[in-house]
């Protein structure tokens, strides 16, 4: 029960705990009016400079900054099948997690691969790494790790296991900026790294994403892929083509089936400014955490996440436990009611929803923990800011509800 439940019943005004809020003042709205200033809007210098600032801030040699995380994810996995060496191929297999964003996994379909579900731990709601093996079959190619809700899942299991099967490893680390493991950041474990800079994530750019790799090879094809598979914004020399000695037709080139998924100057302009801004924002988060970690901890009632590693703490995901038959649409009213914003654990399990039917995906064993989180559980918002008045009162909520 919560300690001082009787001082915070005087609250009777509603503190509107939002799912999500922003993460600008001032200094982004100057950046955007620098950007109307130059009357360069789409991509150039702004982006550039974004990119290279968040390569170093995460010790990686290449950024390739998109309009999305889910472009990230996207040009991510069309750039592994273009490799000159080993190229994933269509029917290759996929080890992936059963709770994640939608977008970690179309890419996967609309390449031609087959996705293989692992359940995830219930105390992390990140992937269950001893069940990999039991995924794995001759045909597995590549293994996507995902860290939920800033939380870091077990990446350097993930990386061995994928460097012992000589699997390519994806890490999809839109969720989870500036989290750490074993005093390395996430989103730097796998051979392409994505993140999202969407409203209310750790750096918000208005849409916008980041592709991170250590290798020469996927950053050109990113870098194709990215606008049009074209080869104008291409380094040379470039280990995917030969120069001409046509400059007319070399400007415009095209040697991939691209797209166009350029981010906007606004947004590189922005990112610099979010990115000066994040060990702050983060600290603030943790902070949060830590009185959240505080009330919840310990209270047999409730599934709260433990802490792998440093947890950047996207939010707060709360599961119901299953033994005690809480019903989770009185939960629900009971936060609507006092202006708390709540929402789905990510994606819940992703084998519960419409959209398999597209897919070629196999679930490894029942999915247990996966579908307890997508029956019982929610998250409720963490914001860069001190929120320990909303916190205590969603405290309050949960324990007067669940009795």
């Amino acid at each position: 029960m919560i300690e001082d439940a009787t001082a915070l019943t005087t609250m009777t005004e509603p503190l509107f705990f939002n799912l999500s809020a922003s993460s600008w003042d001032d200094t982004e709205i100057d950046a955007i009016e620098e950007v109307i200033a130059s009357n360069r809007f789409t991509m150039g210098a702004c982006v550039a400079k974004f990119e290279a600032a968040f390569a170093s801030y995460f010790g990686t040699r290449f950024a390739v900054m998109v309009n999305s995380g889910s472009s990230a994810n996207l040009i991510s996995v069309a750039s592994l099948f273009y490799k000159q060496e080993k190229p994933l191929l269509r029917g290759d297999e996929a080890i992936v997690p059963a709770i994640a964003w939608a977008t970690t996994y179309h890419p996967l379909q609309q390449y031609g691969l087959k996705m293989r579900v692992v359940d995830v731990e219930l105390e992390t709601l990140n992937v269950d790494v001893s069940q990999l093996e039991e995924a794995l079959t001759p045909r597995t190619r590549l293994l996507v790790g995902v860290s939920i809700l800033g939380n870091p899942a077990a990446l350097n299991l993930l990386r061995d296991f994928a460097d012992r099967h000589n699997l390519v490893f994806m890490e999809d680390n839109c969720e989870s900026a500036d989290a750490e493991l074993g005093k390395q950041k996430t989103g730097t474990f796998g051979d392409v790294n994505t993140f999202s800079f969407f409203f209310s994530h750790h750096i918000a750019t208005m849409e916008g994403g980041m592709v991170l790799t250590d290798d020469e090879e996927l950053y050109h094809l990113l870098l194709a892929m990215r606008a049009h598979g074209w080869t104008r914004d291409i380094p040379r020399p470039s280990p995917l083509f030969e120069p001409k000695n046509n400059e007319f037709k070399e400007a415009y080139r095209f040697i991939l089936p691209g797209y166009n998924v350029r981010p906007t100057e606004f947004s590189g302009a922005i990112g610099l400014r979010q990115l000066q801004k994040l060990p702050s924002m983060t600290l603030a988060r943790r902070k949060n955490l830590a009185l959240f970690k505080k009330l919840f901890t310990g209270d047999e009632r409730f599934i709260v996440p433990r802490e792998n590693g440093v947890s950047s703490s996207f939010s707060f995901p709360v599961i119901l436990n299953p033994v005690f038959g809480f019903d989770r649409n009185k939960v629900f009213s009971a936060l609507g009611e006092a202006s708390i914003g709540f929402r789905m654990i990510t994606g819940g399990n992703i084998m519960r929803h419409d959209v398999v039917k597209y897919y070629d995906i196999e679930a490894v064993g029942e999915l247990t923990n996966a579908n307890i989180a997508h029956d019982y559980g929610f998250f409720v918002g963490n914001h860069p800011r001190d929120l320990t008045p909303q916190i205590n009162r969603f405290r309050q909520v949960m324990d007067e509800t669940c009795r």
